[in-house]
Formats: C-alpha cells, sequence, structure tokens
C-alpha cells in the first residue's frame, strides 16, 4: 500500500481520464466473480457506505470495506468480493492514467486502503459527482473531473490526519507559520521551540506529516515564491533574494538553481523578452 503523501503527488502529476459513476447495493451473502476471469480494466475510488464486504485481489490480498473505509487503484487485477450479512452498498468512481508506464503509475493502479469518515461533505461530493456523470455537456464533464480530485483530497487529507491525530493541530500551525514567516531568518529550533518540542522529534513528526523536513520545507516553499517574483521580471535577483529571506544572492541564485533547474536571472530574462510591446 502506498502512503497518502506518495498518492497525492500522483494524483498531482498523472494526468487522469475520469470513467463512471456508480453507486450500487450488493445483496448479503453474495460472492461477486466477475473479474476473477476477467481481471478489472479500470482503477476505481470505492467509497463504502453501509454494510461491509471483503475485495480480495488475486486470490490472497484481502480489504474490507465498510463505512469510512475507501480504496484507491487496482488496475488489470483480478477480483473478487464476499459480501457480508447485512450487504453492502458502495459508490465507485472509475479513472485510468493517461500515461502508460507502469513504473511512473504504480502507486495510481495498486490497490490502497485509506479511512475517511462520512460526513456530510463528503456524501455531497458523492452525490454531486453522480449527478454530473449523468448530464451530458462539456461543462458537466468538467465538473465530474473537478469533484473527483475534491473527493480524492478529502479521503488523502483525512488519511493524513488520521495517521497523525496526536501531532496535525500542531504541524499545520507550523506550516501556518513558516507561510507567514518565511522571509525571517527560520531554523529548525525556533520552529521546534514555538511547538515545545526537541528539534529531532518536531523533525521526526513534520517529516511524516509532509513528507519533507521542516528546512526542506521552508527551502522550498522559499523558491515558490520567488519564482513567482521573477517571473514578473519586476524585481532584480537582489531584491528577490532579499524578499524571501536570503541576504546573500549569490547563496541564494544556487539554492533556486538546485531546486528551480535554471537560475534566477534567466526566470526575469525570458519575461521580459516575452513581454508584449
Amino acid at each position: 500500500m502506498y502512503s497518502y503523501e506518495e498518492l497525492a503527488h500522483k494524483l498531482a502529476t498523472v494526468p487522469l481520464h475520469i470513467h463512471g459513476v456508480y453507486r450500487t447495493e450488493l445483496k448479503a451473502g453474495l460472492i461477486y466473480s466477475g473479474h476473477v476471469d476477467q481481471p478489472t480494466t479500470k482503477c476505481a475510488v470505492v467509497v463504502g457506505l453501509r454494510g461491509k464486504a471483503d475485495f480480495i485481489f488475486e486470490g490472497t490480498d484481502r480489504y474490507r470495506l465498510e463505512p469510512g473505509k475507501v480504496l484507491i487503484g487496482g488496475l488489470r487485477k483480478r477480483l473478487e468480493i464476499h459480501v457480508g450479512g447485512s450487504g453492502f452498498e458502495y459508490c465507485l468512481v472509475h479513472y485510468l492514467p493517461v500515461i502508460s508506464d507502469d513504473e511512473e503509475v504504480r502507486s495510481l493502479t495498486e490497490v490502497s486502503l485509506l479511512h475517511a469518515a462520512l460526513d456530510p461533505e463528503l456524501l455531497q461530493l458523492l452525490e454531486r459527482l453522480l449527478q454530473a456523470a449523468s448530464s451530458p455537456g462539456s461543462m458537466e464533464l468538467l465538473e465530474k473531473k473537478a469533484l473527483f480530485y475534491r473527493l480524492v483530497n478529502k479521503v488523502l487529507q483525512s488519511e493524513r490526519h488520521r495517521q497523525n491525530k496526536d501531532s496535525y493541530t500542531l504541524i499545520d500551525e507550523a506550516i501556518r507559520f513558516i507561510q507567514t514567516h518565511y522571509m525571517e531568518p527560520l531554523t529548525l529550533n525556533v520552529l521546534a521551540e514555538r511547538c515545545q518540542m526537541k528539534p529531532k522529534y518536531f523533525s521526526y513528526l513534520f517529516h511524516k506529516y509532509v513528507g519533507l523536513g521542516p528546512i526542506d520545507y521552508l527551502i522550498q516553499y522559499r523558491m515558490n515564491r520567488a519564482y513567482e517574483l521573477l517571473i514578473t521580471g519586476q524585481f532584480p535577483v537582489s531584491v528577490v533574494a532579499h524578499s524571501v529571506g536570503y541576504a546573500d544572492a549569490y547563496y541564494f541564485s544556487r539554492l533556486f538553481k538546485k531546486h528551480k533547474g535554471v537560475s534566477p536571472g534567466k526566470v526575469g530574462m525570458y519575461r521580459r523578452r516575452n513581454r508584449p510591446s
């Protein structure tokens, strides 16, 4: 099973086709074997709504689906479903990555089990997805895709909070602090002290939650803000460097090129050359 960070990264970077959206009810005690001889042809997001069922992939990998649990992935898998004694109702959204490179999209096609409470927001997203999928027209297709991304983002955020239930409020606050004070001389010690933690433990919790260490996060946030300023073509590199927390423009330039693959001077130059006359 892939982590929520790996799934979020691929969902953000790999183009997807969103296909059908279905709400299905399976009878109690049913064994569904339609994909035992014919493997699945699409990935899916499966959200348990009522009852329970075991989804068994390749005859061995068993996942219990019930309200509050979500499966993502499942392409080209042999699947058997064993329905519990009270039946099983679920919502399913089919999708496929546009690219076919197995290594590139593996986290989106292998099976991952996540957790997301059936709160009103999630149920409303599912209902709107069903409505958009049933409606003809390009605007409805666009809405279906937008709602799909909102759905998986909510599921992944729920999983992130579940796995970090004792620390996520503190780490969320630390992230907001970084985003507000990134231009100041922040250090690991400063950030850890604000959360009343030892630097090593704070760094561990931050990395577990975000997928990056706090200083790596700070640097990448600064580089992104610097790029936004440089692309306007209005500010010299030294001014941009100082505005994102670096007194040494040369050091800033080295960091920027390392993270963005281009020198900061060339970013502004490209904008100025292509500015309308």
